[in-house]
């Protein structure tokens, strides 16, 4: 059973920046397609960002790119969302999620809906203010 803990949210003005970072547990960490989703205050949760289990492919959301990097860790079991010159729109609860990819096969930008993901942290909250 894999278990993934997020930390890193907070309160920041618009055009800051924060570090999310999730930490996986109970698998082999390398085998691991890992995402981040969030959901904004009466939205529905929706993809941010996802990483292959050798960091080699990375997708993003529209909304996202060249604002926020997605990286991760396998010697530390963890994955970083760096997101950079943040918006009031970006105020959501974000979630770390995860899916075995036991093959390496999975095309990465096709990883982008919550049923594909079996693994899900609590969540942060990040709210930017204006």
């Amino acid at each position: 059973q894999v278990q993934l803990a997020e930390s890193g949210g907070g309160l920041v003005q618009a055009g800051g920046s924060l570090r999310l970072s999730c930490v996986a547990s109970g698998h082999n960490f390398s085998l691991l397609v890992m995402s981040w989703f969030r959901q904004p205050p009466g939205k529905d949760r929706e993809f941010v960002a996802a990483i292959s289990g050798t960091g080699g492919s990375t997708a993003y959301a529209e909304s996202v790119k060249g604002r926020f990097t997605l990286s991760r860790d396998n010697t530390k079991n963890a994955v970083a969302l760096q997101m950079n010159n943040l918006k009031p729109e970006d105020t959501a609860v974000y979630y770390c999620a995860a899916d075995a990819d036991p093959q390496g096969r999975y095309y990465i930008p096709a990883k982008t809906q919550q049923f594909l993901y079996d693994y899900w942290g609590q969540g942060t909250q990040v709210t930017v203010s204006s």
